[in-house]
């Protein structure tokens, strides 16, 4: 049983701090808290620091930037707002224009009423766990300096400006600039923005590339960020693409746009081991797949592991998260690492994690290159039959010290004895236990699937 195991945090998941907009540690006075923590340790470190702030569609994105703004500069940092733009977006621009920091306002995949608060350092990269960890202490030991009440009617000068329209410029100019020398005018895709930040920057992107594309959900209201639509339901975009029998394939973004997923012109969900494994063979053909490597997960198909050994590439699994991914990609020297959900992390072109956008530029150039379709550049993949439960859960006891489900995970890696896969972990960004059971039988995955989530529902269910 793998379970991504890392350093406990209170505040921090595997994607930043994370909950209900208004509700603790997003209320106004944890979110102050916060600036002023991150705040006062860029201060420390330079003498005129500058954190650059973007933030996705939800309602409250808003009112977290300017609470989050207030708390840096009441440390003397400087803040510049990007506006709505994608967390990848973020990251690039921190690195490329020398902030101290960016920092992104978005819960991503999560519906509306959610938001969450991600960190990138200077050199566009996330925070480590153990530099999370710091920033915890000293987020408490600012919350209890404020009194009750200290932030209402806080607000930020910089954060009252509008967005920086010039920065998200940037970032497109430097998204269109990987394909712009290849004729992709080849390809006509149909796009799902989920309503998020991609709504925006996706459509400018895709023409100045010179692609063929229609869209879909791109009017965000505050609320109706990935609902109903985006990389959460990819069966909806491939659904559209079947119907209009027009679109060589169909691409469909997160709240964030720092993960894709795909559907060919069949109207086939076509995931992120799918994605790896394309992108792989075409790295490799062109001798650019640094030591013949892939970085996945253990979410991960076995059947990605089995196409890419049939090709003499080597599969490295790490932990949930494309943070986790990264960091075993530069200890590694892989250059090519990502998630069955979509988020592809490309090192050749030197970026710091994933970006959705550029991973659906590459996947359409790969296309028009070879001059094959999205089904026929997967159509080897065979995927074990594969299912993962999500059990709400109210509290994240380590496994061990829970009998009944151990028992029921040590059955079901008995049985499949090297022929399937257990993986049983929690969230680290929703109160969710995740069971995943790959099985040669869809019998026995189903089984064993319902044994384990029934034990943790019992155990610990919410």
């Amino acid at each position: 049983m793998s379970s991504g195991t890392a350093i406990m945090r209170q505040l921090f998941g595997t994607d930043g701090i994370r909950g209900v907009a208004g509700q603790y540690p997003l209320d106004e006075r944890t979110v102050l808290a916060i600036g002023r923590a991150l705040g006062k340790r860029l201060a420390a470190k330079a003498t005129a620091a500058r954190v650059l702030i973007g933030r996705d569609t939800r309602e409250s994105s808003a009112w977290i930037s300017s609470a989050l703004a207030a708390g840096l500069e009441s440390a003397q940092v400087d803040v510049v707002s990007a506006g709505v733009i994608t967390t990848p977006g973020i990251a690039y621009l921190t690195r490329a224009n020398k902030f101290s920091a960016g920092i992104v306002i978005s819960a991503s995949h999560n519906p509306w009423q959610d938001n969450g608060i991600k960190v990138f350092g200077a050199d566009g990269y996330k925070l480590s766990d153990e530099l999370e960890h710091q920033i915890e202490t000293d987020i408490f030991t600012h919350l209890e300096q404020l009194a009750e009440g200290a932030s209402h009617n806080v607000v930020s000068t910089s954060e009252m400006l509008p967005g920086h329209g010039g920065l998200r410029e940037q970032y497109a100019r430097w998204l269109a600039d990987f394909v712009c020398g290849d004729d992709l005018s080849t390809i006509r895709v149909l796009v799902d923005c989920a309503n998020g930040a991609a709504s925006g920057i996706a459509p400018l992107v895709f023409r100045d590339c010179g692609i063929k594309a229609d869209f879909l959900n791109v009017d965000p209201n505050g609320r109706n960020i990935n609902a109903g639509c985006g990389a959460l339901h990819p069966e909806h975009i491939a659904q559209a693409v079947a119907a209009g029998r027009a679109y060589d394939a169909g691409i469909t973004f997160d709240g964030d746009a720092d993960r894709a997923l795909f559907s060919d012109a069949a109207g086939r969900v076509v995931n992120g081991d799918a994605i790896l494994l394309l992108a792989a063979r075409d790295m490799k053909a062109r001798g650019r797949l640094a030591n013949n490597t892939v970085v996945a997960t253990t979410m991960s198909n076995m059947g990605l592991e089995a196409a890419l050994q049939h090709d003499g590439i080597t599969m490295l699994r790490a932990p949930v998260g494309d943070k986790y991914v990264l960091e075993q990609m530069l200890k590694t020297g892989a250059n090519l690492g990502g998630e069955q959900s979509g988020h592809i992390l490309f090192r050749d072109l030197d970026t710091t994690t994933g970006d959705g956008i550029l991973t659906a530029l590459r996947v359409v150039d790969v296309m028009a290159r070879t001059g094959k379709s999205l089904a026929a550049l997967v159509a080897d993949l065979k995927v074990f039959p594969q299912e993962i439960k999500n059990v709400p859960v109210r509290e994240r006891r380590p496994f061990e010290q829970l009998p009944s489900v151990m028992e029921a995970i040590h059955a079901a890696e008995q049985e499949l004895d090297g022929r399937g896969r257990v993986v049983v972990r929690y969230s680290g960004t929703e109160k969710l236990a995740r069971v995943m059971i790959e099985a040669e039988s869809e019998q026995a995955m189903r089984r064993h699937t319902d044994a384990i989530a029934n034990a943790v529902q019992r155990a610990i269910g919410a």
